[in-house]
């Protein structure tokens, strides 16, 4: 392993490596509800064109984004544990995750989005009811702020 790699050997490099940024399966596990509910969306989509941020799941006229974080990587509240290997590197690594984290849910806030966030560990059904009743509250909003011909 080279000297300025983050990790400590080269299994745990591919390992890491390996890791998928789209299409895991508690994003799948969701998509799968959402879609069985009927609900329509992008995947992997930009929520404001102009900036350089995606979400896992996009309701576009409802001004909905939905992503699914996973513990380690995003700093879980209940389930993150600072790694024992190169905690320097992983640590500021998850830190900022966290920061950019937040600076999406202010962009797409100010931008009057709003951004569901779904952890690995949460029962995805239960995640897929709470982002059907918000999709259909901001549907509703929407049409009710439509004026009447």
């Amino acid at each position: 392993m080279t000297q300025d790699s983050w990790a400590t050997t080269a299994a745990v490099r591919k390992s890491m490596q390996s890791n998928r940024s789209r299409d895991t399966r508690p994003e799948l596990a969701l998509r799968r509800a959402l879609h069985a509910m009927g609900l329509r969306y992008r995947v992997c989509a930009r929520p404001l064109p102009e900036v350089r941020r995606t979400a896992d799941v996009v309701f576009r006229p409802s001004r909905v984004a939905v992503e699914v974080r996973g513990c380690f990587w995003h700093g879980c509240p209940e389930h993150y544990r600072a790694p024992s290997a190169n905690d320097t590197y992983w640590s500021a690594k998850v830190t900022r995750n966290m920061a950019r984290d937040e600076a999406t849910e202010r962009t797409l806030a100010d931008a009057g989005w709003q951004l569901i966030t779904v952890w690995e560990h949460d029962d995805m059904a239960a995640a897929a009811e709470q982002i059907l009743d918000v999709v259909n509250e901001r549907r509703a909003a929407r049409a009710e702020s439509r004026p009447t011909r």
